[in-house]
């Protein structure tokens, strides 16, 4: 079987039609059958069922599939890492993050690299939630994940920053005079949750957290946006859990931003299958220059008051090490 071969079926697949395939591809449709049929020929069995309108994938070409996807893109990417040895010139350059992430954060540094570097295209890929982002890194989507720390190590992680968690009340809230304030405060309230919400231990944060504080959240509004959470909570709907850079730097205008006590942070890292090189890389640093300093890092859940945590847990003076590459999962 060969990388064209690959490329082909999954833009079979992709477009659902040989015939849109084919008008993508830039070839023949006589041309693409035929070499679709030399690749079921070399992996033993078909792989796509030809229906009258479209195909559908047979069984041994759905466990083909992410293997053909994670080889096509994983060709797209050397291609671009080879062009980059000469420097972060020209080119593209693939960068996923977390959808609180890219709305909140990344338009200042997006901002700060077309400054730097004109002739780069950047292509943003946005997720719901970090498992999502990581498992899309997984499949070879993207040079570059913007995110927490990921559970897999998918090869090279860098951490640059941390994010914190505040919580948004409209102006005439009775805590509005107020900056911080404790969860156990916040136990009558109605809540705007998001299906962006980060999972600790198995629950939703916010069902953990408040379980912790003694009681259940109660549920007024459910989004499936963080920014819109956040415009609900300043319409005075009910309080609302959001990354700090979202509320200050997008759609918070117009509200309170309360910092919980004690506070919800941990650390971001960009991260990769391979080291990064040329505009990868000069984009890393980028990163790293721009986002404040790492103070607290580990994830919400190891965020307790400092009257809690023994004095051999508390946090070091902050470092951001170089990029560390550890050991990529075996394919």
């Amino acid at each position: 079987m060969s990388l064209r071969q690959m490329e082909y079926f999954v833009t079979v697949v992709q477009e659902a039609s040989f015939t849109r395939a084919a008008d993508a591809l830039h070839v023949t449709q006589p041309a693409l059958s035929h070499q679709i049929k030399a690749l079921e020929k070399s992996v033993g069995g078909a792989l796509l069922e030809r229906l009258p309108r479209g195909v559908r994938l047979t069984p041994m070409g759905r466990a083909f599939l992410p293997h053909a996807e994670l080889a096509v893109r994983s060709a797209a990417r050397a291609r671009r890492a080879a062009r980059a040895t000469v420097g972060a010139e020209g080119g593209e350059l693939q960068v996923a993050a977390l959808h609180s992430i890219a709305v909140g954060a990344l338009p200042d540094v997006f901002a700060r690299w077309r400054t730097a570097h004109p002739r780069v295209l950047l292509r943003l890929h946005e997720y719901a939630t970090a498992e999502a982002l990581e498992e899309a890194v997984q499949r070879g989507t993207a040079d570059l994940a913007v995110g927490p720390e990921p559970a897999g190590r998918p090869g090279t992680v860098v951490p640059f920053g941390e994010e914190e968690l505040v919580l948004v009340v409209p102006f005439d809230d009775r805590f509005a005079g107020r900056t911080t304030v404790t969860l156990p405060e916040l136990a009558d309230r109605p809540w705007i949750r998001c299906a962006m919400e980060p999972v600790v231990h198995g629950e939703r944060f916010l069902d953990w957290a408040c379980g912790k504080a003694g009681f259940r959240p109660r549920t007024a509004v459910w989004t499936e946006h963080t920014s819109t959470a956040v415009r609900m909570a300043a319409a005075g709907v009910g309080v609302c859990v959001a990354p700090a850079h979202i509320v200050r730097g997008a759609v918070g205008e117009d509200c309170v931003v309360l910092t919980p006590d004690p506070a919800w942070r941990r650390s971001l890292t960009v991260y990769a299958r391979v080291p990064p090189t040329g505009a990868a890389a000069a984009f890393v640093d980028l990163l790293r220059a721009t986002w404040p300093a790492l103070r607290t890092p580990g994830p919400y859940e190891d965020c307790v008051s400092p009257e809690a945590r023994p004095p051999e847990a508390q946090p070091p003076a902050a470092q951001l090490p170089a990029a560390r590459p550890s050991a990529a999962p075996a394919h």
